[in-house]
């Protein structure tokens, strides 16, 4: 009899919640409420101040929003989760039990143009500053990390130009430093990659994405591997030190590894409000039963889409790091055994009318501005998600004028290549 924790497939149907106590529902139920009775006033005061695990107010705890959370938790090997309204609320809260104004952190510049953005500008409101790094040498990040530094914040494979992370040599620095590190998991999932077996120590994500997998419903969530010690410096206050806008608790003290993830539902979700819905986490709950299947095919497509290209007349070059000639492919057989994930990028050789042409022709890719959905999703950035970049900002993260962005869905293999091969003969046509 096999006593070994259980396998992802298993962990990803059965993680998070058993048959309804009240109803016997296998399915979790949808707590469509925002407030929970209490027993008495002791009870209510035992809840509030966290001397008694429950329910209080949807944007702090919720029954179906929780089993999301403790799913994924599962799935990354993490103590706790947190789920947020999307993966850039996810973000900010990873990053608000660490910081205060004037701190510093240093991030990947490879990653997803929206959190470029919000992390290097947005986030200077809060008197945040963020140091933009070359993630292909881990160096870098060392050089930039200063007295103030708080994080460094990394994606295992970067959205769009599939770059992936040397996540045990980045943990390194991170805890050479004493700060943790943080990476945006998204892409691969945790069924592809597992950042917490590599020294990270908190994990987001963009449920939006593969977790969800249809396309459907926004969402984001953090997730806590319960390894890190607050408390081994002066460095972070909030978790080891008299919290004052909750009764001077000591989070670290008084809750250990689960100092993080109480701390995210106590504070962070009541003064930031960026909660997830319960309905938003049940089609997230149903989409994540699949997750292993379709990171399977997703993984499998993707490879065959992007041999498929690498060899067409029309492509200058593809950014998939399953190929043997990609710079990023010793680092994706030690972190992605399993699969490389579905999102890369390519170049057509004719530029940017090309590229035009190219999502202009394409009949069963959408043109849309998402990944991880079940159909295969293509965009150009540069006359869309990235048009206000210039063309050396849009070198920095990794793209240019003559790229596309592909999220392979998991239709039949040849039916993807045959539309993709159509658009392509299409848009040579148009850009002679």
């Amino acid at each position: 009899m096999k006593n070994s924790k259980p396998g992802m497939s298993t962990l990803a149907v059965h993680a998070g919640m058993d048959a309804d106590p009240t109803t016997g529902a296998r399915v979790v139920p949808i707590y469509q409420s925002a407030g929970y009775q209490f027993r008495d006033a002791k009870h209510a005061a035992a809840l509030f101040h966290l001397d008694e695990a429950g329910f209080i107010y949807s944007r702090l705890t919720n029954p179906t929003v929780a089993a999301l959370e403790a799913k994924l938790a599962a799935l990354e090997g993490g103590v706790g989760a947190t789920a947020a309204a999307s993966g850039i609320a996810a973000h900010q809260m990873a990053l608000f039990p660490l910081m205060k104004a004037g701190d510093e952190f240093v991030a990947s510049n490879k990653l997803y143009g929206g959190t470029v953005n919000q992390l290097s500008v947005s986030f200077k409101h809060f008197g945040w500053h963020c140091t933009l790094v070359n993630p292909d040498d881990p160096q870098n990040f060392k050089k930039a990390i200063t007295a103030k530094t708080k994080a460094i914040f990394i994606e295992s494979v970067s959205n769009p130009s599939g770059v992936v992370a040397d996540i045990e040599a980045i943990a390194k620095v991170a805890r050479d430093a004493g700060i943790p590190l943080i990476v945006d998991n998204t892409v691969p999932s945790p069924y592809l990659c597992q950042p917490f077996d590599w020294g990270a120590d908190i994990v987001t994500h963009s449920t939006t994405k593969f977790l969800c997998g249809n396309g459907s419903t926004m969402g984001g969530a953090v997730v806590d591997s319960g390894n890190f010690n607050w408390s081994g410096s002066d460095k972070f206050p909030s978790l080891a030190k008299a919290e004052p806008s909750y009764d001077n608790r000591n989070f670290h003290k008084e809750f250990g590894a689960s100092a993080y993830t109480l701390y995210q539902h106590a504070v962070c979700l009541r003064d930031l409000g960026g909660c997830q819905a319960p309905m938003n986490a049940f089609q997230t709950i149903m989409g994540m039963e699949t997750l292993a299947l379709r990171m399977r095919q997703h993984s499998a497509n993707a490879l065959a889409v992007a041999e498929f290209l690498s060899t067409h007349p029309a492509v200058a070059s593809v950014s998939h790091a399953g190929l043997k000639s990609s710079p990023y492919h010793a680092l994706a057989q030690k972190y992605l055994p399993k699969g490389t994930a579905s999102l890369f990028t390519f170049t057509l050789k004719a530029g940017f009318d090309a590229c035009v042409a190219f999502v202009a022709s394409a009949k069963l890719c959408s043109q849309v501005a998402n990944i991880g959905d079940t159909r295969t999703l293509i965009i150009h950035p540069a006359s869309t998600t990235h048009h206000q970049l210039s063309a050396e900002q849009m070198e920095s993260v990794g793209l240019n004028r003559g790229m596309i962005r592909i999220s392979v869905g998991i239709e039949d293999a040849e039916d993807i290549i045959a539309d993709i091969d159509q658009a392509l003969h299409l848009a040579m046509k148009r850009a002679a």
